[in-house]
């Protein structure tokens, strides 16, 4: 099976060119120019999507400085209140239609990771042309259910998640009429070490659930989409700022342009590689046929002499018979003169 989804008419999926996503997150720092600049960008590295983010602080935590709010130990955001972290990672809901025509201007798709039922509604009124999952959301299935009713194609990453949860989701998503679905393989540590991606598991995810399957990325290093690539990812999403000089509470773990595009052409340049099951002489390759072995007669040799080891040799270039018919001509004899250097054909052997 070859599962596909499509948005906006751009078919996804095993065969078709692999859809980049740049994830803007909070790199804006609160600036809509800066915002604006991330779209543009994005689309001179060669995205295919940009996408956002849609919760406000109070949608995603309460403002309370007891233990249970503060960022634990075992990431870049330790120390943090979760209320003022999201305050100021959030995008604004009222940039969000601006950037999505901005988008849509420049030829990329736009759309954005829902976190409540309140950011759906919002993403709706919209008309984004597909909804994100985040991993953090993955176990929120209620939320899955809601998306899964707007009929939008629908990108789940699976960070975090044992195989029963993404079961649960995928079942959730489907059981609520939802059909176009992608997984994507994600490790939610911020940046990834590349040795803890385990990309072995998309193409696992895209047989086991029958979906589009690809990679959300957190590592720093090109080599990791271009491997799920390999494997047969389909999506690959990617952290994307202008500079990750410029603090925020994601930068540290984003692509800056000139990264994310040494990324594209990477992926382009992969998938162009793997082609298909071919076994034919490639167009490019035909010129150097000519470089195989052959035999040719080393040295000179009058009619009725017979064919040794001595005179008749494997060697470069390959206008002779091929090496496989040397047992053959071996112990005949030759039906002419014939000088050295010239190639072995049939009609020289009696």
């Amino acid at each position: 099976m070859n599962p596909t989804f499509s948005i906006l008419g751009r078919e996804i999926g095993p065969g078709r060119p692999v859809y980049i996503i740049a994830e803007m997150s909070a790199n804006h720092n609160q600036d809509f120019t800066q915002a604006a600049a991330i779209v543009r960008a994005a689309k001179e590295a060669g995205a295919d999507a940009i996408k956002l983010q849609t919760y406000t602080p109070d949608t995603m935590t309460l403002n309370l400085r007891t233990p249970d709010f503060i960022v634990g130990a075992g990431t870049i955001w330790a120390g943090r209140n979760l209320h003022e972290l999201y305050g100021e990672a959030c995008t604004p809901w009222d940039w969000q239609p601006r950037l999505k025509a901005l988008a849509e201007e420049l030829g990329l798709h736009c759309f954005s990771t829902p976190f409540d039922f309140s950011a759906v509604e919002f993403l709706e009124k919209m008309d984004v042309p597909a909804h994100k999952i985040a991993s953090f959301e993955l176990v929120d299935l209620p939320l899955i259910r809601r998306v899964a009713q707007t009929g939008k194609p629908t990108i789940m990453s699976t960070g975090m998640a044992t195989l029963a949860e993404i079961d649960d989701a995928v079942r959730a998503f489907r059981e609520a009429g939802g059909t176009q679905l992608a997984l994507l393989k994600c490790t939610s540590a911020y940046p990834s070490p590349p040795e803890e991606m385990n990309l072995r598991t998309i193409p696992h995810l895209a047989q086991a659930f029958g979906v589009v399957a690809g990679l959300s990325d957190h590592t720093m290093d090109v080599a990791v989409p271009v491997a799920a690539v390999a494997l047969g990812a389909c999506i690959v999403e990617k952290h994307f700022t202008l500079s990750r000089d410029v603090a925020g509470p994601d930068s540290a773990f984003s692509l800056e342009p000139a990264e994310f595009r040494a990324m594209v052409q990477a992926v382009r340049a992969t998938e162009g590689a793997l082609g298909r099951v071919n076994y034919e002489m490639a167009t490019k390759e035909k010129a150097s046929r000519v470089f195989r072995r052959s035999l040719f007669v080393v040295e000179d040799v009058k009619a009725g002499e017979e064919f040794t080891a001595l005179n008749v040799r494997c060697i470069r270039p390959g206008y002779g018979l091929l090496p496989k018919n040397l047992p053959e001509v071996l112990g005949r004899k030759a039906s002419r003169d014939i000088a050295r250097g010239t190639p072995v054909q049939w009609e020289l052997v009696a």
